[in-house]
């Protein structure tokens, strides 16, 4: 994937909006050095209407001060209504991007209204269209939100170009100064001719330490850099030049260095032609080597091959809501889990701890060992069943629902796989299938079923300490949780149109300042709804007039 905007999917992130620590220095310098430079981070500052300051890098987005800001933002509990979606001159003015890079940049789409992205309007009307006139949008944070960026790096040693592509093509606008890259002599990648060694540059930040409140975790924060470099391996001769950036890094960004900004440093050697950022050999060079953030009431472990959310605390606010759509004793199934953090966010909270079982299925293998460390952190009191399975739920979808009361789901910007859709509409009809089908945490003969044999093999369980009941049944609740707002749609209207779900509530959350992309998160619930039921009723009543009057 690559990294040209955050709305082309959730781990597409850019350097502007990155969440990390440093002091504050003038308002809108052209250009920006970054945590890895022989110099601390420029940084500019923002003024708000009120006395409160905050610190910024560049683009009102990094955060650098972990104080809340003071920025008008409409209520989170209450619904949406039409005047609520109109902005006056104070709440824009004060919700504005005043970015250098905006016009070139294919970051953003908008530069003001930032608590209010256009499609907002849009996504209320959809949604009361379908009867459901409480949807809420929570603002989040508007600035100092991105916790994870990806670069590209190209031009030259002596001219180097480090940001994101012009929308539609490889040319990237530049956006920070890396002057290491100079020092070192470090050619930039070469598309062309194949030829360099630096070609991305990834950034996470980790908040991690739970013993500090929520803002000093923000001031404290430590960035993983993965620099993907152009060789086959660590052993190629180009291997001294990557040791001596990454030692660069560490001396000027490390612990004993005037700001202590960096983590750790990781290599990722990439040969490939095509537009896959990571190759699939990795090194830790440089610091600490596990990489925890603490989402949804849990510590989470994020090696830097797996993906992970930009805007954490905008997905913490998600969970929590989540949540509430979640019963005590559910058996949940986890699709497109990735390393599981929501089925086992689930697990832990203390109102889900009884009886309940979570089975997380993600296509991604490097997802295996984030899920059994964080797994191992969980509180000892919990008694649940828990696994994960790595499996492709595209492949008879029906077999990984069974054994389900509540399917949480979260796809990829393109939506729900057309089996799963499928599988979803016929749910009602399956009901008979599934009280013969074995689910593939159950022992039994799959060998007509390869894919079951090998999800078994690659999964990692967690029994029960009691003895828990078969469960054969098909999901009653379906939670969707969309990045991508057009395939949503289509999902939506299809499960609604097979009137075998109706959509009970709905929540956006603005998980991308600045650009056209909305976080949805979505519950429906089995059946035609309440409204298909009262023009029944209203049928019903007329027949009976009809019939009097004769």
């Amino acid at each position: 994937m690559l990294p040209f905007c955050p709305t082309a999917g959730k781990d597409v992130c850019f350097v502007t909006h990155l969440s990390i620590p440093a002091p504050p220095l003038r308002h809108r310098r052209p250009k920006m050095s970054v945590f890895f430079l022989s110099a601390p981070p420029s940084i500019s500052v923002l003024s708000h209407r009120s006395t409160t300051t905050t610190s910024v890098t560049c683009c009102s987005s990094l955060q650098t001060l972990p104080q809340p800001l003071s920025h008008p933002q409409p209520s989170l509990s209450s619904p949406l209504s039409s005047n609520s979606l109109l902005t006056n001159s104070k709440t824009s003015s004060g919700c504005s991007l005043n970015c250098p890079h905006f016009d070139s940049c294919s970051g953003c789409t908008h530069e003001d209204n930032l608590h209010r992205p256009v499609v907002l309007q849009e996504a209320t009307t959809f949604f009361k269209k379908l009867g459901v006139s409480d949807f809420t949008f929570d603002t989040c944070r508007l600035w100092g939100w991105r916790c994870r960026a990806k670069l590209a790096i190209r031009g030259s040693s002596t001219d180097p170009l480090i940001g994101l592509y012009e929308e539609g093509t490889h040319n990237v606008v530049d956006i920070p100064d890396c002057k290491g890259i100079k020092i070192l002599n470090i050619e930039p990648y070469d598309e062309d001719e194949r030829t360099g060694y630096l070609r991305y540059v990834q950034m996470a930040v980790t908040t991690y330490n739970t013993s500090l409140p929520a803002s000093e975790r923000y001031r404290s924060g430590r960035v993983q850099v993965s620099l993907v470099w152009n060789a086959r391996s660590e052993t190629s001769a180009s291997s001294e030049k990557l040791n001596n950036l990454a030692t660069f890094l560490w001396r000027n960004g490390g612990p004993n260095s005037e700001v202590h900004l960096i983590h750790s440093v990781w290599a990722n050697f990439q040969t490939s032609t095509n537009n896959v950022i990571f190759g699939n050999r990795w090194r830790h060079l440089l610091g600490e080597r596990d990489f925890w953030e603490h989402v949804g009431g849990i510590d989470v472990y994020l090696p830097p091959s797996s993906f992970g959310q930009a805007n954490t605390r905008a997905f913490d606010s998600l969970l929590q809501k989540l949540h509430k759509y979640v019963p005590i004793g559910s058996s949940v199934t986890d699709l497109y889990a990735g390393a599981g953090v929501i089925g086992l966010s689930l697990a832990s909270t203390r109102k889900c701890r009884k009886e309940m079982s979570v089975r997380c299925v993600e296509i991604n293998k490097e997802s295996k060992l984030a899920f059994e460390k964080t797994i191992d952190r969980l509180p000892s009191s919990l008694d649940s069943s828990i696994s994960w399975h790595h499996a492709d739920t595209s492949i008879e979808p029906l077999s990984w629902l069974v054994g389900s009361d509540i399917l949480v789901v979260d796809p990829p910007r393109k939506g729900l796989d057309p089996s799963l859709i499928g599988a979803l509409r016929d749910i009602k009809s399956a009901e008979r299938k599934a009280m013969t089908l074995e689910s593939p945490t159950f022992k039994a003969k799959d060998e007509k079923r390869p894919w079951i044999l090998r999800a078994r093999e690659d999964s990692v369980q967690i029994p029960s300490r009691t003895t828990q009941e078969e469960n054969r049944s098909l999901p009653q609740t379906l939670i969707y949780i969309s990045c991508g707002w057009e395939s949503f749609k289509e999902n939506c209207t299809a499960l609604l149109s097979s009137k075998a779900w109706h959509l009970s509530k709905a929540h956006g959350f603005n998980f991308f300042p600045g650009t056209q992309s909305i976080e949805i998160l979505a519950v429906f619930k089995r059946g035609p709804g309440a409204s298909v039921k009262k023009k029944k009723s209203g049928k019903k009543k007329k027949k009976n007039k009809l019939e009097k009057q004769s």
